[in-house]
């Protein structure tokens, strides 16, 4: 089953709105100096290229067409260009900054994308990622793929098919790039759903593994699944935690 990525519409209300909440924190950890020429690798909704507007000049690049284009719509302010996040076609040195969101765990060679980064961000620059902890921390996503699980024991779910996804892999890789003062850490935003269906109703938007994962199946076993976690979450408020892993290291 792949993967699929291309109606932003569908991925904001799923997962862009915490991404919004974790860039908050994971640029004010970076602290890239105002003016900064910064680059958003696989920035698809925006989340990300929005906040390093307010920077400097920002440019954002996903290899999805549809995420593009709606990213290009919703922050005009910066610039955006569909593109290949472990082939990025910009010359060396070209930006201060070169940042990441949700991505690098989704890119087949993540070596090849750390390395991008480098090569494009010029010495004494600032080049950085953050992914979900998938194994623990990200609730929304363990809650589903939990029950999922129960459902399906053959399931594979994002924590197995995701080790990159923690702080000693993360560092290792960007060590491993040619990177200086490499270190992480975790950010944690709250996600709180008004009630079950500002929980579930994002699932059926059919953008990312687990949205996926839901289409694919026949409608009774969707039900199930439903009922299973209306069940154990209750109709609402829903209060969980997202945590991410962020790391960071100098060009």
């Amino acid at each position: 089953m792949q993967d699929v990525w291309a109606a932003g519409e569908a991925y904001e209300p799923y997962i862009g709105r915490w991404s919004r909440l974790v860039a908050d924190k994971f640029l004010a950890w970076l602290s890239v100096p105002a003016g900064s020429r910064c680059l958003d690798v696989g920035c698809g909704t925006g989340a990300v290229t929005s906040k390093l507007a307010r920077i400097g000049e920002a440019t954002g690049i996903d290899a999805s067409e549809g995420f593009v284009a709606y990213a290009a719509e919703h922050v005009p302010e910066a610039s955006f260009r569909v593109g290949d996040a472990a082939a990025l076609p910009f010359e060396e040195d070209t930006f201060d900054a070169a940042v990441s969101g949700l991505v690098l765990n989704f890119v087949p060679d993540h070596a090849a994308m750390v390395s991008e980064m480098r090569r494009v961000t010029a010495p004494g620059g600032t080049v950085a990622a953050y992914v979900w902890d998938y194994a623990e921390g990200m609730e929304l996503l363990r809650r589903f793929w939990d029950v999922a699980a129960a459902l399906d024991p053959e399931l594979p779910d994002e924590a197995a098919r995701f080790p990159v996804c923690a702080l000693e892999p993360l560092a290792a890789l960007f060590s491993g790039a040619g990177l200086a003062d490499v270190e992480g850490r975790a950010i944690v935003v709250p996600t709180t759903f008004v009630d079950f269906d500002d929980f579930w109703l994002p699932f059926l938007g059919a953008q990312g593994p687990a949205p996926t994962y839901l289409a694919s199946l026949p409608a009774e076993h969707q039900a199930t699944l439903r009922d299973r976690l209306h069940e154990q979450l209750g109709d609402g408020p829903i209060r969980l935690t997202a945590r991410a892993w962020a790391v960071r290291g100098t060009a």
